[in-house]
């Protein structure tokens, strides 16, 4: 399906589960992911209405236009609520996609009955701008088949790589059939230009559940429990032996918790 958003881009989403379900789950996705980044965790919230969809720039969404901030993107995020006449939804966001959740958060709060979000930050450090810029020059001298790898040994422990459940060629190989590089140049400068969000933070009074990779290395777990602490009513779970990607490790307990948070039985 397709929302049209307010600067007249087209936006895709996907709605699965159960229609007539009282609960409306909406997955958001990582920086260089699609809807089916999802594909694991769906199974287990089928009894929910999931909605899935790609951010302009990703995947089946429009990929024209300038550089577009987190508050343009949560915008978004409304445009397709709103479609389905949803103002209690569950917001579940990884990653890029938590950070378009915190602004969501702060600018739509009647909108949402709960938030989880999944490996998170709300300010960047030095450490972690020096891996922003790798990626970035990564990009730019090898496309994205070299950010890729540049990127695995940050968003994947090495758990992971010991016992992969998708092996990392494979996942390669699908990720750059999909893969906009023009695209994904204009999200990373949106991460790029994100100031501290701290501040922001502390108006929030939804109820948020934060999970966080024990092992995730580009958003150790300091980083969260900086967002809890900004939050009024946040809690912080931490995944022992996980790391960055959480819809691809452990997706079981991930979705234990979810599923516990949002008051579903398991």
């Amino acid at each position: 399906m397709i929302c049209t958003t307010i600067d007249q881009k087209k936006i895709f989403y996907d709605v699965l589960g159960d229609p007539e379900s009282d609960v409306t789950i909406v997955l958001l996705n990582g920086l260089s992911q699609t809807t089916q980044s999802w594909g694991l965790v769906i199974p287990y919230l089928m009894d929910t209405r999931i909605v899935v969809l790609d951010f302009i720039f990703q995947g089946k969404s429009d990929h024209i236009g300038d550089v577009r901030s987190f508050d343009i993107h949560a915008s978004d995020v409304l445009c397709v609520l709103e479609s389905l006449n949803c103002d209690d939804a569950i917001l579940v966001g990884l990653s890029y996609g938590s950070l378009v959740a915190q602004h969501f958060a702060c600018n739509y709060p009647d909108k949402l009955s709960k938030m989880v979000l999944l490996s998170t930050f709300a300010h960047k450090t030095p450490y972690y701008e020096s891996i922003e810029t790798a990626w970035s020059r990564s990009l730019e001298i090898g496309g994205y088949s070299l950010m890729f790898d540049v990127m695995m040994p940050f968003v994947l422990s090495d758990n992971y790589f010991s016992h992969p459940l998708i092996p990392i060629e494979v996942m390669k190989n699908m990720r750059q059939e999909l893969m906009d590089v023009g695209a994904l140049k204009k999200l990373m400068q949106a991460t790029a230009q994100r100031k501290d969000f701290r501040n922001e933070l502390k108006s929030v009074n939804t109820e948020t559940l934060v999970i966080q990779g024990e092992k995730d290395v580009l958003f150790p777990v300091y980083l969260a429990e900086e967002v809890v602490i900004a939050l009024q009513n946040g809690r912080l779970i931490v995944l022992k032996g996980l790391g960055h990607t959480l819809n691809l490790e452990g997706v079981d307990i991930v979705c234990k918790e979810i599923r516990n948070f949002a008051g579903l039985s398991n």
